[in-house]
């Protein structure tokens, strides 16, 4: 683009989806790794701002020690006739695509989760500071939201400087996400998609609802209504609903009609408030997953920050790989924390009384949504780490899903003859289009798996008092 002929390293969408890996980078800043990172937009005043000044504190670029990782932080505050608050989650999910238009420059997540990375090429061709980042960011910023009239940029790698805003800016995405609460599905005419991730995800369309946040998190109903009002022809747009096909599951004429046409075709039906059948698609900037546990007929959930194997065995990498990409997985459902504190929260599966695992971080941010007769039924990992001492937490528990266990075993004596309960000719007894298992420290990824069983045996499961007696 002409307008960065100052710039050392190329600037275009080409580069969006652009992944460095460790190798190649010169350095990494906040990520999985670092603790505390943070984008965030902010409305000022025009008093209150210096345009197209950028400020850093801490190290900057070049006095970075190479493949080191870093706190880091950025605060964009802008100010315009125009602009609102309400418009500050917009122009902060805006961040991670205009900083993927640059040559060598990687920006993962969004909020409290950004991860970039810079290429050692685009650090030697002269991508060494900020300010050049800021200069490209102020342009982009300008160019395609007009309403913006005058901005600056500060970036933040002091540790210490970091943490006191991190806490700060939690608090702000707090307030906001609680503002967007109370808005039902049902009392509005319009949902909104979003597909600034179909860079890495092309066949990914985020489908945004009074109650069913964007799987990153940062984008309610409401920015979405205020994305698509400043910039109609942009990645946020309007989704007329249409006719409600299924008022259980969520399946709407006019959000089938827009993801076909937005995936070219290759998602044609999406059900939002299920983990089955054609659950929502998911590119990779979700805040969590939650997950299928076919042992105990329940979910567990796993956030982008945990660091241990969740109690399937599985790491959060493993599982975040099964519903990335856009596409639709049985059982793997890509989610917001926001969504997590929902009525419509998987509503069509039985919502928390399926939920059986999540982190004990998660279960307290979350912990006054879900209803009091469940959060102490609802292992962690302090309490579970393993499917054998989950099943056990459960049935000492009372965990609703235990009920479940005993009609499916009802069901399936009942189906079969006696004579053949024990030993049957092998059917398929889990089906999956993919199926990951970890063993051994290797990812085996099984496509399109029938797994059969020759024998299947049910047994009724005594309890201990009954063992005792």
């Amino acid at each position: 683009m002409s307008m960065f002929k100052d710039i050392p390293v190329d600037v275009g969408v080409i580069y969006e989806g652009e992944r460095i890996r460790r190798k190649d980078m010169h350095v990494e800043l906040g990520g999985p790794d670092i603790k505390e990172k943070f984008e965030l937009a902010r409305v000022r005043k025009p008093e209150e701002i210096e345009d197209e000044k950028v400020t850093i504190i801490g190290p900057d670029i070049k006095d970075m020690k190479e493949n080191g990782s870093y706190p880091f932080g950025i605060l964009v505050e802008v100010a315009g006739e125009k602009l609102e608050q309400e418009l500050e989650g917009v122009i902060e999910r805006r961040i991670h695509a205009y900083c993927n238009f640059i040559e060598g420059l990687m920006h993962l997540n969004q909020r409290y989760d950004i991860w970039l990375r810079l290429s050692k090429k685009s650090f030697q061709k002269g991508l060494n500071s900020f300010e050049l980042i800021g200069k490209v960011l102020f342009r982009l910023f300008k160019s395609e939201l007009p309403i913006i009239e005058k901005m600056q940029i500060t970036f933040i790698t002091d540790a210490g400087k970091v943490k006191a805003l991190y806490d700060e800016a939690l608090q702000i995405y707090d307030a906001r996400d609680a503002k967007a609460r109370g808005l039902k599905d049902e009392e509005v005419d319009k949902f909104y998609g979003c597909i600034l991730c179909q860079s890495f995800a092309p066949t990914h369309v985020c489908v945004i609802t009074p109650q069913r946040y964007s799987n990153c998190g940062a984008i309610s109903w409401f920015d979405g209504r205020a994305a698509a009002s400043i910039d109609p022809k942009g990645p946020v747009f309007t989704i007329e609903k249409g006719e409600l096909i299924d008022p259980v599951k969520g399946e709407f004429s006019g959000v089938n009609e827009v993801v076909k046409k937005k995936s070219l075709g290759e998602v044609t039906r999406v059900w939002l408030y299920t983990a089955f059948g054609y659950p929502h698609t998911s590119c990779g900037c979700f805040e969590g997953v939650a997950f299928y546990i076919p042992e105990v007929d329940g979910f567990g959930i796993m956030h982008r920050g945990f660091k241990d194997i969740a109690v399937n065995g599985l790491p959060f990498s493993t599982v975040a790989d099964s519903t990335a990409g856009g596409r639709q997985i049985d059982g793997f459902h890509g989610i917001s924390i926001e969504y997590m504190r929902s009525p419509k929260f998987l509503s069509a599966d039985g919502g928390w009384s399926r939920v059986v695992w999540l982190p004990k971080e998660v279960k307290e941010r979350v912990k006054n949504f879900i209803p009091k007769e469940l959060v102490d039924k609802i292992a962690t990992e302090e309490e579970a780490k393993t499917i054998d001492e989950l099943k056990t937490f459960l049935k000492d528990h009372a965990h609703p899903v235990v009920e479940r266990w005993k009609e499916e075993a009802v069901a399936v004596e009942e189906a079969a003859p006696a004579e053949e309960r024990e030993e049957a000719p092998a059917m398929p007894v889990i089906t999956a289009s993919t199926l990951p298992i970890a063993a051994g420290g290797f990812k085996i990824i099984l496509k399109d798996a029938k797994i059969y069983a020759k024998r299947v045996i049910i047994r009724q499961e005594k309890s201990e008092k009954t063992e005792k007696r």
